[in-house]
């Protein structure tokens, strides 16, 4: 899968990404989503796994921001809370205004942003409708929002053959 509204890489999961590479990279800054990328959308809180890489993260001096189009803004806030770091509910992803009030947020240019999501007509879309870089990860769980369900039949067919990283 190649082009402009394709992501940069799809992983896994967010534990699969290196941080180091992303530092290499020149990258300073995570804008994430929430639901089933961090949080999986049948558990209230992130695995101790996604916790631990959060962690070295903040060590290695990312900046992160959850980007998130969940409604309920108690869940996000919640989340963003235990995860120690900034929100944005409502995002409307692939709208890319969110995102770019993301960047504002952690004071990081496009460039220097990668965009991490479990969706690709709203995550990725979006991250590169704001100009950042992607990396889609694979849902967390297969419990999902109804429509959500239908989006995922065709983001099977975009993806089919593209090699996911472990």
């Amino acid at each position: 899968m190649t082009g402009a509204l394709s992501p940069d890489r799809y992983v896994a999961s967010v534990e699969c990404i290196g941080l180091d590479a992303l530092k290499a990279a020149g990258k300073r800054a995570i804008l994430l989503d929430r639901d089933n990328t961090l949080v999986p959308r049948d558990r209230q809180t992130a695995p101790d796994s996604v916790v631990a890489w959060l962690a070295r993260a903040r060590e290695l001096g990312f900046k992160l921001c959850m980007v998130s189009n969940n409604w309920h803004r108690d869940q996000v806030e919640r989340s963003a809370s235990e995860l120690e770091m900034d929100f944005i509910s409502h995002a409307m992803k692939p709208a890319p205004f969110a995102i770019r009030a993301g960047l504002k947020r952690l004071g990081a240019a496009p460039d220097e942003t990668v965009l991490i999501g479990d969706q690709l007509y709203t995550d990725v879309w979006g991250g590169k409708l704001a100009g950042v870089d992607t990396i889609l990860v694979r849902p967390q769980a297969t419990a999902d929002l109804w429509y959500t369900h239908i989006f995922r039949i065709f983001e099977r067919r975009a993806l089919k053959g593209v090699p996911c990283e472990e």
